[in-house]
């Protein structure tokens, strides 16, 4: 049987692997002056203040599945990636409302 020297466990340097947490910076993005939604489907209003709401209120609560929603939903997403102006994705946004029955309004 081989004897263990515990002189070399003992000088070699131990190796530690740290997962390093990273950390995703994000921006807020202007999406200028706040809308509302007028929902005749649910029976209410929805203020939409910032284009991560937008974003969620097209992946979630929308209340149709058409080319606006998703012209819409590709322009939210461009501009949250700083690939297209906000301005383009309210614009899409605006239309998609119209197309769902939403009646949008700008909030002063």
């Amino acid at each position: 049987m081989l004897a263990r020297d515990s002189s070399c466990e003992r000088n070699s340097p131990r190796i530690e692997v740290r997962k390093r947490k990273e950390r995703k910076r994000m921006i807020e993005i202007n999406w200028g002056t706040p809308m509302s939604l007028n929902m005749p489907q649910k029976n209410g209003e929805t203020r939409i203040c910032t284009i991560e709401k937008a974003r969620f209120f097209l992946l979630e609560r929308w209340p149709n599945n058409d080319r606006a929603r998703s012209k819409a939903l590709h322009a939210i997403e461009a501009a949250m990636e700083c690939m297209s102006s906000v301005d383009d994705a309210r614009a899409a946004f605006w239309s998609a409302a119209h197309t769902a029955g939403c009646r949008p309004r700008a909030l002063v």
